[in-house]
């Protein structure tokens, strides 16, 4: 049953309530219900976790077993054991926290760096984006490794470590202060009204957001930053804080440790080296800023991502050295294929179509689209290379280096491969999310599109 929504002239001015390619506006109650239900459970998640790494040497199962056991024995001892198996809040977390966000948003806005352009929003804006991530990367690993115990030994290079829990309270509070901030934000003094999005439904709108580019001046944008600043930044620094642990418990780092840090950093460093690729891919170009980036790159992105680093410190592997490089091979293999697939599609598009892939002219479909101010555009669908074997092959890629990460952890466990089953249900949504959206954009384009190249992700499976 579809949502009801309001009269076009009850809503802020310029948004857009016709039917735009973008972010959905029109959303089911079922749509409704599960963004609640996301709401909810996503932080409870989180928590739980962190409880079961931290008290119960990452089983999912244990912590449910023994608490549930106490709670419907009515066991006295159920509250305060739970009480004290949460995360504490501590003063030198929160201004560890606080601290890394203002130093990231100093970077971000005063380190020097190219200017780059995003993609055409739906309604006709080509926004400028600071891409210095890079520099900000290697700045903040710089000092981190000069500054901590593995240099000049001002603090412990498991400081991340060491306040972890406290650093999941203060990234809560932020998420959810960011979350209400963008709400408001999108109603009151929106950046660019006409991109802004109503659903009618204000859990949906909540969670997916309403503004597209949100900003402080002209530069200084919340997607851009929040993702990639804190989010990925922290991302290794998070590893390599959980490796310094491991090596104070037992003198040593393990292989295992060693090759999840070194994947992860591919990964990365990959992401700044080509920030300004990244301008155009879903993140940027077509998500709204709502509860699913400002909370999702506070909280889900560092305390989720890494899940892996701190199983190995609960539980060290040393990997037979077979295995290893085999899982070396795959995270490269798969590295290979998300970023030759991404660069086919970047440098199409920049040739104008006009160059060779594979040793052969390039195949594209050139398409027409429409803003919301009614201007007319083209583009191109590429349809040879890796794109020609799916619509989406460079997830397989990226699908690869995810296993790769995961089965560095061996598999007694269920928690470390938590990453690669999320990943693997992220980016089959997004394949859907992105059909609908490309349908609404491009029309019979798409459908030609579709026709020549049949397969979503995997050719003859899906």
């Amino acid at each position: 049953m579809p949502v009801v929504l309001p009269d076009a002239s009850t809503l802020p001015l310029r948004a857009q309530t016709g039917k735009t390619w973008g972010r959905s506006r029109d959303v089911s109650r079922r749509v409704v219900l599960s963004t609640l239900t996301l709401l909810l459970l996503c932080p409870l998640m989180v928590i739980y976790f962190w409880l079961a790494c931290t008290h119960y040497q990452c089983s999912l199962v244990a912590p449910y077993t023994r608490l549930s056991t106490l709670f419907h024995a009515a066991d006295p001892l159920f509250g305060p054991i739970l009480r004290s198996q949460l995360p504490q809040p501590s003063v030198e977390a929160a201004l560890l926290f606080a601290g890394w966000l203002v130093f990231q948003g100093l970077l971000y806005a005063f380190l020097p760096g190219p200017v780059g352009q995003g993609q055409q929003t739906p309604a006709g804006h080509i926004l400028p984006y600071k891409v210095n991530g890079l520099r900000a990367w290697l700045l903040t690993h710089a000092l981190f490794v000069a500054g901590s115990s593995l240099g000049l030994g001002w603090f412990s290079a498991s400081i991340i470590y060491d306040h972890w829990g406290g650093l999941l309270i203060a990234a809560n509070l932020y998420g959810y202060g960011l979350t209400a901030f963008a709400f408001s934000k999108a109603h009151l003094f929106p950046t660019h009204a006409e991109d802004r999005k109503f659903s009618g439904s204000y859990a949906y709108d909540l969670f997916m957001g309403i503004e597209l580019n949100p900003r402080f001046g002209q530069l200084w944008d919340f997607k851009l930053f929040h993702n990639g600043r804190p989010g990925i930044i922290g991302w290794t620094l998070i590893n390599l804080s959980f490796a310094a642990a491991q090596y104070q418990q037992l003198g040593r780092v393990t292989n295992s440790m060693v090759l999840l840090n070194f994947l992860h950093a591919v990964y990365v460093v990959d992401f700044f080296y080509h920030e300004d690729w990244y301008l155009r891919t879903i993140d940027i170009a077509h998500d709204h800023f709502g509860f699913y980036l400002a909370w999702g790159d506070s909280v889900w992105l560092p305390f989720m991502y890494t899940l892996q680093s701190h199983f190995l410190v609960r539980h060290p592997i040393d990997l037979p050295w077979l295995v290893a490089t085999g899982l070396l091979a795959m995270g490269l293999v798969g590295y290979y294929i998300f970023r030759h697939a991404n660069n086919q599609k970047d440098l199409t598009r920049k040739a104008d179509g006009k160059l060779n892939i594979w040793g052969r002219p390039a195949q594209v479909i050139r398409a027409a689209y429409s803003t919301s101010d009614g201007k007319q555009h083209t583009s191109i669908l590429l349809t040879s290379g890796f794109w020609g074997i799916s619509r989406h092959f460079n997830y397989v890629g990226d699908l690869l280096m995810c296993f790769a990460f995961c089965a560095a952890c061996g598999f007694d466990y269920l928690l470390p491969h938590f990453y690669f089953i999320y990943m693997t249900i992220l980016l089959v949504h997004r394949i859907q999310r992105d059909g609908a959206r490309c349908t609404a954009k491009y029309g019979p384009y798409w459908d030609e599109y579709c026709r020549r190249v049949p397969y979503k992700l995997i050719p003859y499976i899906y």
